[in-house]
């Protein structure tokens, strides 16, 4: 049975750490994402990676408005292409979102849960949160890919509506 997670904020250290390859898809990888998946969904997110939720392994999941979640075991970006400024905020820099320039479009390959390879090309929403979350197995936050501290803006409760950014 999933159970949600407490989500780690800055400036906890697993979330500078690189996290390690899974060698192997055991009882306990599947119940990290099964656990991943639900405190992502209960915390608004699009997409979380391991570390978010103290775990130094290399794994992400992601959920698009309307679609099923899945995860990414592994995951590795082989093509980026294009650029774009994008706004985006992340459950790790809670009351914070910043302008980061990101690829239009990306190539990812990873293993799904049954440990299978797949390949995934992806734009817009989806391409953003893949290298929002392998960014983090990295030990990378969006904060580091700000141009300057003057694209870091702080949310305020009444107009944190008002511009839809990327949260993972």
């Amino acid at each position: 049975m999933a159970k949600i997670r407490e989500v780690r904020v800055v400036p906890d250290p697993v979330l500078r750490q690189k996290a390690v390859r899974v060698p192997e898809i055991d009882k306990s990888i599947v119940q990290l994402v099964d656990d991943m998946i639900l405190t992502m969904q209960e915390s608004d997110g699009v997409g979380l990676a391991a570390p978010q939720v103290g775990v130094s392994l290399r794994v992400i999941v992601l959920q698009m408005p309307d679609q099923k979640p899945f995860c990414i075991i592994n995951p590795e970006i082989t093509k980026r292409s294009g650029e774009v400024e994008l706004m985006e905020g992340c459950l790790s820099v809670p009351g914070y979102q910043g302008e980061v320039i990101r690829s239009v479009s990306i190539v990812a390959k990873g293993l799904n849960i049954k440990g299978e390879k797949f390949k995934i090309k992806a734009s817009g929403l989806l391409s953003q949160a893949i290298e929002h979350e392998t960014d983090h197995l990295d030990g990378i936050l969006y904060i580091d890919r700000l141009e300057s501290e003057d694209k870091l803006y702080k949310i305020e409760p009444e107009n944190a509506e008002e511009e839809p950014a990327y949260k993972g």
